[in-house]
């Protein structure tokens, strides 16, 4: 879509329809964020000043992404690198203001994982000020206890093969209540895509994003590692394994894939 020319509040919210009090949320998140900018990095300055098109519908744009139509399966967010709270206080934000099903924006909780102290501060006073269903967890991702959750983010934390390489401590096997994860990434998509798929297997959907049109908001689903094994491997019960790939979940149990055939990524 083309982005109106006025770049401001009024545009955001008549691209999203979303209420006056939604975007009075929005204008106290950004009095803080420019506040708090000026003691720590928190948004570069040459952004912040396209806070409503470039950052929040950025953000924005991914709750309308979740699976709301099964309510259990968006329960449990996890935002990764969250910085200065994109895309988790805008999700946070979204279910504050009913954008989801009563039910579960009832219960639903958002957790924004940073290593940072201070920016850890700014989030949990945003939060504090806001009354969001969100909670801020100071950590390196990859220092996080094992737990899965509905829907993993991320906005401009890492390449996607990184990307899921964090997530896959968080990924639920049980079929009835899968793990998604919902990133944005930009004009470099389809090579993070196919570098990705060199050590993963995952099914994806490409989503075009409302803030630039070469970019796409990638949902990917049924994420194991890869893991190739030569001819005379064998498996843990000592049968010889001589064709195809192991699939290791995110339970760390493996099964071995069809004969002689790779399974890839794939557009759904």
């Amino acid at each position: 879509m083309t982005i109106p020319p006025d770049t401001g509040a009024e545009a955001f919210q008549r691209i999203t329809n979303v209420s006056r009090e939604t975007i009075c949320d929005y204008q106290t998140w950004y009095n803080l964020l420019t506040h708090w900018n000026k003691k720590i990095n928190l948004v570069s300055s040459n952004t912040i000043h396209n806070y409503w098109l470039r950052h929040v519908l950025d953000s924005h744009q991914l709750f309308n992404l979740a699976p709301f139509k099964n309510e259990k399966l968006a329960q449990n967010w996890l935002d990764l690198g969250s910085g200065a709270g994109f895309p988790g206080l805008a999700i946070a934000l979204s279910l504050k203001h009913g954008a989801a099903p009563e039910t579960v924006s009832e219960t639903v909780n958002v957790t924004l994982v940073e290593a940072t102290g201070k920016k850890c501060n700014f989030l949990r006073a945003v939060i504090r000020e806001l009354g969001l269903p969100a909670t801020v967890v100071q950590a390196r991702v990859e220092d996080l206890p094992a737990k899965p959750c509905d829907i993993i983010t991320a906005r401009a934390f890492a390449p996607l093969p990184k990307l899921l390489e964090y997530s896959l401590p968080f990924w639920s096997v049980d079929k009835s209540r899968p793990t998604i994860a919902i990133f944005p990434k930009g004009r470099g998509w389809k090579d993070e895509v196919d570098a990705a798929q060199n050590h993963w297997d995952f099914s994806y959907e490409a989503v075009d994003s409302q803030t630039d049109d070469e970019a796409k908001i990638l949902i990917v689903s049924g994420l194991a590692r890869k893991k190739a094994l030569s001819c005379d491997e064998t498996d843990k019960n000592g049968n010889v394994l001589t064709r195809g790939e192991e699939r290791e979940s995110a339970t760390g149990n493996v099964s071995k894939g069809e004969e002689g055939v790779s399974p890839a990524g794939k557009i759904l």
